[in-house]
């Protein structure tokens, strides 16, 4: 092979390498322009309300609105009207909480009379979804047990949320980071994301869905994107966040969001997508803004 030939080949490989990681590879803070605006929409990208806290729901709803995110969730349902006004969808409603689950059958009439009561509101405001949770191991029940006592309380309000047309969608957390109340639950029933489907397969109602949070799945189960094509069907609702540090979706942790967004595409999914981290930049807004953008795939 001529030098000439040798060297025109390798400039094709390096051009085409280098469009395959910018189109793959993480985004700098600094490549995000202070007006940037969702383009493709193809994601249909929320915020969780929690995260932002002290900012007012509302001042979250109207940055959100104008960054281009089409929900939000996490934030009192007081904040419902002016967020619908401000042109959101409320992507998700709250129930009873991952502290207190029906892991123990001391908590099933507290977790069925919250849920039917979210289910309500959900229709109330036309959300599809309403978060649930396993809660806490406790000692005297096993893992057998506990699994049993959950499949049981989701089937005895199932059948009002297919009345109702709303999701029931199960959220797996991590047990491992005790760096923070909020960046991981030790003791949480719920952490293993097969086990997690396995429960719902068992409650066996289309109905019944799986909250698939990528940073809970990256720390506890890892193999995302294969994790996500193999229950594409019994999938709900998603939740992003960096790790390690449940931080921003920037260049400084380990997960491609890039490559998972497509990836949930190529499922066919058309829910939501539900930015959840806790930022840690000066600017929150900024922050949330990178975020949208690294989620605007196209």
């Amino acid at each position: 092979m001529s030098t000439t030939r040798r060297q025109a080949l390798a400039a094709i490989g390096a051009a085409t390498f280098g469009a395959t990681q910018a189109a793959n590879a993480q985004i700098p803070r600094s490549q995000v322009a202070s007006d940037y605006r969702v383009v493709h929409g193809k994601i249909r990208q929320s915020v969780m309300g929690w995260c932002f806290k002290p900012m007012p729901a509302t001042e979250l709803a109207k940055h959100s609105r104008d960054i281009g995110l089409v929900g939000i969730e996490g934030i009192g349902a007081d904040d419902y009207p002016a967020a619908k006004k401000l042109g959101l969808d409320i992507s998700l409603v709250s129930s009873h909480g991952f502290a207190k689950g029906p892991f123990s059958r001391d908590n099933h009439a507290f977790c069925i009379d919250t849920l039917k009561q979210r289910i309500d509101l959900a229709v109330e405001v036309g959300c599809p979804s309403v978060i649930t949770f396993t809660g806490m191991r406790e000692k005297g029940i096993s893992d057998k047990q506990g699994t049993q006592n959950c499949v049981d309380c989701w089937k005895a309000v199932i059948g009002y949320a297919e009345k109702k047309k709303i999701n029931l969608v199960l959220e797996h957390l991590n047990s491992r980071d005790d760096s923070h109340p909020m960046k991981g639950h030790p003791g949480y029933f719920g952490d293993d994301v097969d086990a997690c489907v396995d429960m719902i397969k068992q409650v066996d109602s289309p109905n019944m869905k799986l909250l698939f949070d990528v940073y809970h799945v990256q720390i506890m189960n890892g193999d995302v994107i294969r994790r996500i094509n193999q229950y594409k069907d019994v999938i709900g609702h998603y939740h992003t966040a960096g790790n390690p540090g449940r931080g921003e979706l920037d260049e400084t942790q380990e997960i491609n969001y890039p490559a998972v967004m497509r990836a949930i595409l190529k499922t066919g999914y058309k829910g939501f997508v539900a930015q959840e981290f806790i930022p840690t930049w000066d600017d929150p807004v900024a922050a949330l803004r990178h975020a949208a953008k690294v989620c605007d795939v196209s």
